[in-house]
């Protein structure tokens, strides 16, 4: 009687008060789990947008380094002068040049328009580059925001003699009749906190094989 009152205990089950503490248990780990859950995936997509957008700066500011290291001498004729002129102008906060780079992978010379908008951000117009000069084309296109948020800078680097050189401002490809050896680029950002960020491109291909520089010697 005793081992059959025994055996009937032990296979009695759960009470309802272990069914319910065993329930309160179960739903407190469930919440501290969803809750860790929802702060890595929270943390994960933050970094993975500071990530996106980190990288598509970082590709921008690639593709235009590229571009002016790629920058040529390239010539026009004037009609109106009747002469030929190198094709650079350039100014504190606007570039115009042509480069063997292009973003479209297209063949032949392309002609850059880089500037920068308040409250707008770095902007882009591309077209191709023929034997004429270019600014008409660039003109009629409407710039592409590259990098909202940033103002861009321009300084040009030219070399007065074997020992001298010095950083301007603006650079006037038809009176200079060549590029200049390297261009300083600095993206300043609009919210005054975020890094500047600064690219160096030297340009190889600064002098034109049939037009002589005509560079001020000061």
């Amino acid at each position: 009687m005793k081992s059959h009152l025994h055996n009937y205990r032990r296979a009695r089950g759960f009470t309802l008060l272990e069914l319910l503490l065993a329930l309160s248990l179960t739903g407190l780990l469930l919440g501290m789990l969803s809750a860790g859950v929802y702060t890595v995936v929270s943390d994960w997509r933050r970094e993975t947008t500071t990530l996106d957008t980190t990288l598509d700066k970082s590709l921008v500011i690639l593709q235009i380094e590229r571009a002016l290291l790629a920058a040529v001498a390239h010539s026009y004729i004037d009609l109106e002068r009747l002469s030929r002129f190198i094709y650079f102008e350039g100014s504190a906060n606007e570039l115009r040049f042509a480069s063997m780079v292009s973003p479209q992978r297209r063949t032949g010379l392309t002609a850059w328009r880089l500037l920068s908008t308040p409250g707008e951000g770095v902007q882009l117009a591309l077209t191709p580059a023929f034997s004429d000069n270019p600014d008409g084309r660039l003109e009629e296109l409407q710039p592409q925001v590259l990098l909202p948020g940033y103002e861009i800078q321009f300084s040009y680097l030219v070399q007065r003699n074997t020992e001298r050189k010095e950083w301007l401002d603006e650079w006037v490809g038809s009176d200079m009749q060549s590029l200049p050896l390297a261009v300083l680029v600095r993206f300043v950002p609009d919210d005054g906190q975020t890094e500047v960020l600064e690219i160096v491109a030297p340009i190889r291909a600064w002098r034109h094989d049939q037009i002589d520089p005509t560079i001020p010697v000061t």
